[in-house]
């Protein structure tokens, strides 16, 4: 990585986005730290140092997405690294197969999947600039289908949900198709699964101990890919993660 590397980490305020946005920073990138409300945003960004930028973003939010666009051209001209890791678990209780509720799972995907549709797509000619950039999608193992069918995998023991689990099997198959697009492009595209981490994300699975650092490690590591690295790949911390 050099000075002038620059990332968009969206959904950065806490968790494993603000954790991602650290290392990146330690290793002399500027970090372009999303946020939906730009005052938690603002004060992320001035705890983690000069190298991190606050920038007003909301994923589900075409206007926003755009505006935060036009600020990074016109900012930095060009990005480096695009991390897609905001998401929602949305309403647990309504995501139960047998009585979903659609706005509940409407809800999850705005957020989890056509998000990262609208940030990547309206990002890409900025990263069409850089002579390597790197997309990584913050999926998670819950998003495995093979994982979700081996009976001797733990997952098979979770509570069954319409939305989040969904929503993380189809950020699998959406980044398989954009490293397909953008290959030629020297643009390598990966999914990451941070792994169990204690977040607000996952409150509803106590006991949880590893921490956001902990899952941002790998997220880092496919942001930061050599030339030769793999693209279209499901990585956590020990390798490539069954379909």
């Amino acid at each position: 990585m050099t000075e002038t590397t620059t990332a968009l980490v969206t959904g950065a305020n806490k968790g494993i986005g603000r954790e991602v946005a650290a290392r990146l920073a330690s290793l002399g990138t500027n970090v372009l730290l999303a946020s939906r409300d730009p005052h938690r945003g603002a004060a992320a960004a001035a705890d983690l140092g000069p190298r991190v930028y606050p920038v007003t973003l909301d994923v589900t939010d075409r206007a926003s997405v755009l505006s935060a666009a036009r600020w990074i051209e016109e900012r930095f001209g060009r990005l480096d690294i695009l991390v897609n890791n905001a998401g929602i678990s949305g309403d647990l209780a309504a995501q139960s197969p047998g009585s979903v509720e659609l706005p509940a799972v409407r809800e999850v995907f705005e957020t989890n999947v056509f998000g990262v549709i609208s940030v990547t797509t309206t990002m890409l000619p900025l990263l069409a600039r850089s002579p390597a950039a790197r997309i990584v999608n913050v999926s998670s193992g819950l998003g495995s289908i093979a994982r979700m069918t081996d009976p001797d995998d733990y997952f098979t023991t979770r509570p069954p949900l319409a939305a989040y689990v969904p929503s993380k099997t189809a950020l699998n198959s959406l980044t398989v198709q954009y490293a397909k697009e953008l290959r030629s492009r020297n643009i390598l595209v990966n999914a990451a699964d941070p792994g169990p981490c204690a977040t607000d994300l996952t409150t509803a699975f106590p006991g949880l101990t590893r921490t956001a650092a902990d899952g941002a490690a790998v997220v880092v590591r496919l942001a930061t890919l050599p030339d030769d690295g793999p693209t279209g790949g499901f990585f956590d911390e020990h390798g490539p993660v069954p379909w």
